[in-house]
């Protein structure tokens, strides 16, 4: 794999980790009590936005470890 390809695959890995992630832990505005006027009731409350990149690059990044040792040891 080489090294632009190891990126186009990590981020695309990454995107897709956070993706899953983003849902985790979310409380709504409704759920919370403290709706902001003005905004959509279902918005989150706190997203929690650090936690949840922080939590993707490593979950990414040990996806990839594992896809990298499959392309480059297994051959596959």
């Amino acid at each position: 794999m080489s090294i632009g390809g190891g990126i186009a695959v990590y981020f695309v890995i990454w995107w897709t980790v956070l993706f899953a992630v983003l849902p985790f832990g979310v409380r709504s505005q409704v759920e919370a009590g403290e709706v902001v006027r003005g905004s959509e009731p279902g918005a989150p409350h706190v997203p929690g936005l650090r936690k949840k990149v922080v939590a993707t690059t490593i979950v990414a990044s040990i996806v990839f470890v594992f896809v990298w040792y499959m392309w480059t040891w297994l051959d596959i």
